[in-house]
């Protein structure tokens, strides 16, 4: 699979893991620096992993921003948005988009990218995707987009965990 980010090909070592496999381990940072592993995400809820390469990009910013809103309304999920910007990056993106109770998670150290094979080694940027991992680590759902400067497709990632996780 071939991805494109603003019209330029991009190589993508390793495979993405697919629906059905265990979610593989990783480690992020949260706004205190404080280290988040897979684990400590899991929950009861299912987990909805949003995945932007810069959350200070138009499209990065929109999609954040918008299923930041979606989820308001999703209570059955936890909810987290990972990019490769720093800490102080996504504080001050939140700050200016007066966003207070998204959770924004650090790939700085690479390891969630890697860890999923969606990091982007010339740009040290991690892919766009979109992912629902279950209580049990369990992936069940994903979209890695193939052209960077497109958005997800909200209606399908909701309309699954209405479908896998609402009563």
């Amino acid at each position: 699979m071939s991805f494109s980010f603003h019209g330029k090909e991009v190589r993508v070592p390793g495979n993405r893991p697919e629906i059905g496999s265990k979610m593989p381990s990783f480690s992020v940072f949260d706004k205190n620096n404080n280290l988040v592993s897979l684990n400590s995400l899991l929950s009861d809820k299912p987990l909805l992993i949003s995945v932007v390469p810069d959350i200070d990009t138009r499209v990065c910013s929109i999609q954040t921003k918008h299923f930041n809103q979606e989820v308001d309304n999703h209570n059955e999920i936890n909810f987290v948005t990972i990019s490769t910007n720093t800490i102080e990056q996504q504080n001050n993106w939140c700050a200016a988009e007066n966003v207070q109770n998204m959770r924004m998670l650090s790939d700085k150290n690479q390891n969630f990218g890697k860890a999923l094979s969606i990091f982007i080694p010339e740009l040290n940027l991690d892919l766009r995707s979109v992912w629902v991992v279950n209580s049990e680590g369990v992936i069940t759902y994903k979209e890695v987009l193939e052209n960077q400067s497109d958005e997800p497709n909200y209606s399908m990632v909701l309309d699954h965990i209405d479908q896998m996780y609402t009563k």
